[in-house]
């Protein structure tokens, strides 16, 4: 992939998220290289996804362009994504990302932040969209608890969920998937000074098993995505990709627990 990993704003200090902030336009490229790489590290077969981009990865590459336009994602943990693919991402293909910060709003624990990111192809088509909400701790927040409306659960009972692929997490593993800029994914000291036992994955590594499964029924031209975390998968657990009868709701279940780490629902697959 070509694109820095660490940059902070003007004269090297971070930007305070504010309601309009629009991220400097950027060029990015998966290449077909990086992205075996990562997807091995994530114990995925590339093979899956054939000559198109695993549209997972334009969740942490629209993190990465805030982070190169001034806000830091240090800390930060992704709530909600919203993933829409258009068309499919073509591997070794520029892409320009334009993105701005739509709202901020505060919560007992800090800030959530919603971001609206969109990838364009060369002919100025919208590849891509990634739009999240996720919060921003307070340090000094009196509470660990409170980040807004919490979403009703899409899976009632994960007992219901046809089980698919198992993938079984470990700390190498996921240091070698992660990219700089949270070090809560891949440093054992921020994550605990950040209240989590270990590391826990981010959630665009957690993404890969869904839509791998779904790549395996189908290769799909265009789709839409709610994509909700609901606990931390950590850098040392075994999760289990599931979806239900339809298909249309997929999930990532802890296995040790056999609760939901990570929820989606799809719609307008085609």
């Amino acid at each position: 992939m070509t694109h820095d990993t660490e940059a902070a704003g003007a004269g090297g200090k971070w930007i305070d998220p504010y309601k309009g902030f629009n991220y400097t336009p950027e060029e990015v490229t998966v290449t077909r290289d990086w992205q075996a790489e990562k997807l091995t590290a994530a114990g995925v077969d590339p093979a899956v996804f054939g000559d198109v981009v695993d549209p997972s990865f334009f969740i942490g590459l629209a993190i990465q362009a805030g982070i190169h336009s001034g806000i830091t994602a240090q800390g930060n943990v992704n709530m909600v994504q919203y993933l829409q693919q258009h068309q499919p991402a073509q591997l070794d293909e520029p892409l320009r990302i334009e993105g701005q910060i739509v709202d901020v709003r505060p919560v007992p624990r800090g800030r959530t932040l919603h971001t609206h990111v969109t990838f364009y192809n060369a002919a100025n088509e919208a590849v891509i969209s990634a739009n999240r909400i996720s919060l921003k701790p307070d340090p000094n927040a009196a509470t660990k608890q409170g980040a807004g409306t919490r979403p009703e659960p899409l899976v009632g009972d994960p007992a219901q969920l046809t089980r698919g692929a198992s993938f079984t997490l470990t700390p190498e593993a996921v240091k070698a998937y992660s990219t700089e800029g949270n070090s809560i994914h891949y440093e054992e000291e921020a994550a605990k000074a950040a209240g989590f036992r270990a590391p826990l994955i981010g959630g665009g590594m957690g993404v890969h098993y869904l839509l791998a499964a779904l790549w395996e029924e189908q290769s799909p031209q265009a789709f839409t995505s709610e994509i909700y975390f609901r606990r931390p998968i950590f850098w040392d657990e075994t999760v289990q990709a599931c979806r239900s009868e339809t298909g249309a709701i997929r999930a990532l279940l802890k296995s040790a627990e056999t609760k939901v780490g990570t929820e989606m629902a799809l719609s307008g697959i085609r």
